[in-house]
């Protein structure tokens, strides 16, 4: 089944599917700055583009390009930063 989301006023969309082999989003992030909770470990991949991210726990921004993937912990909060327009998969576990 699949299920469309939308979050921060439009400037981020996603797509969710929940199957056999699991859940996943694929989604778009508008140009900004956005923090997003977890309630599950995620591990998200850009897809095209590129994305500064703080993941917890670190004070330094960390660059993620195209075909690049972070991990985040469950229970646990994350920023990016986009200065154009991005896509990206993110799994759940």
């Amino acid at each position: 089944m699949l299920k469309v989301n939308e979050y921060f006023e439009g400037k981020v969309k996603s797509i969710a599917v929940d199957n056999s082999k699991g859940k996943a989003t694929s989604g778009v992030i508008d140009a900004g700055e956005f923090e997003f909770g977890t309630s599950t470990i995620e591990y998200m991949t850009v897809t095209y583009g590129e994305m500064l991210v703080l993941l917890p726990g670190s004070a330094e921004w960390k660059l993620f390009a195209q075909n690049e993937t972070f991990k985040v912990d469950k229970d646990s909060s994350f920023k990016v930063k986009v200065n154009e327009p991005v896509s990206y998969l993110c799994r759940y576990e």
